[in-house]
């Protein structure tokens, strides 16, 4: 389901002890370690592992046996909680970014929209991002750092959409879980702000990592070799890092003092 590079691009999961369970924003590995998850599968995972709601809506819509891509009023739903974050937009909807809206990824013509990126105005939009992909709370893979299982194009208008393909008709499980993770995101919008004071310390002092919100990037592109020590240096402190350095690391929703403290001292040069 990805592509070569994909899997090249996320082989360092490989070195990570296999997951029995995720619960929140911590895993539970099958030789008794927990680490927390700085990953959340890009962004999908934003507000954890097991938000209630969502993992409702998912039973309650399978449980109805709709697992089919049947055209369904959960399309409908989705728009309309999409339009609440990403107002007077339009949009498409594919089970996997086609290669026409990857073209447009490769060449700074799309670019990915997360919330929370913004600690002033949670679900901001830069003023010169006319075309967005949005990472959605919800099942979502990857390919070609484009998300896939639901990948949304959204534009300022129709036009803009013209040259990409019709919207695929998807799984109304899928549709009903991620339009329930867009109406979780609108209740929490104080996400954007965790109170993580050692951290904010560490990042203030060091010169490896710039923050955007609950999100951080490097301050300088790392070599592959850089990246796979510092990956299994994070690892041996119990925080999984992102498999690769194009997906940002993402402060959990919630640490205690020790695991702040710790995570303060593994960001620190």
């Amino acid at each position: 389901m990805t592509s070569n590079a994909d899997r090249n691009e996320f082989s360092l999961l490989k070195t990570v002890p296999a997951v029995l369970r995720a619960r929140g924003f911590r895993l539970y590995t099958q030789d008794g370690r927990r680490l927390i998850d700085l990953w959340l599968n890009g962004g999908a995972a934003v507000l954890g592992h097991t938000p209630p709601n969502l993992l409702r809506e998912l039973k309650n819509t399978a449980s109805r046996g709709l697992y089919a891509p049947f055209p369904h009023f959960t399309e409908s739903r989705f728009i309309k909680a999409l339009s609440k974050i990403l107002p007077g937009r339009s949009f498409r909807f594919y089970a996997a970014p086609p290669p026409e809206l990857t073209a447009l990824f490769n060449t700074g013509k799309a670019a990915l929209w997360r919330p929370f990126n913004d600690p002033v105005s949670p679900f901001a939009v830069a003023e010169n991002a006319p075309f967005l992909v949005p990472v959605m709370p919800g099942i979502q893979l990857w390919r070609d750092n484009l998300p896939m299982g639901l990948c949304v194009a959204a534009a300022e208008s129709e036009n803009q959409l013209a040259n990409l393909p019709a919207s695929d008709i998807l799984s109304p499980v899928l549709l009903a879980v991620v339009a329930r993770g867009v109406y979780d995101l609108l209740a929490a919008q104080n996400r954007a702000t965790p109170n993580f004071p050692h951290i904010a310390k560490a990042l203030q002092s060091g010169k490896t990592w710039r923050q955007q919100g609950i999100y951080l990037y490097p301050k300088e592109k790392p070599a592959p070799e850089t990246w796979t020590a510092l990956f299994k240096k994070f690892l041996e402190a119990g925080f999984l890092l992102p498999p690769t350095p194009s997906h940002p690391l993402i402060l959990p929703g919630e640490l205690s003092a020790g695991e702040e403290a710790k995570l303060a001292a593994v960001l620190s040069p």
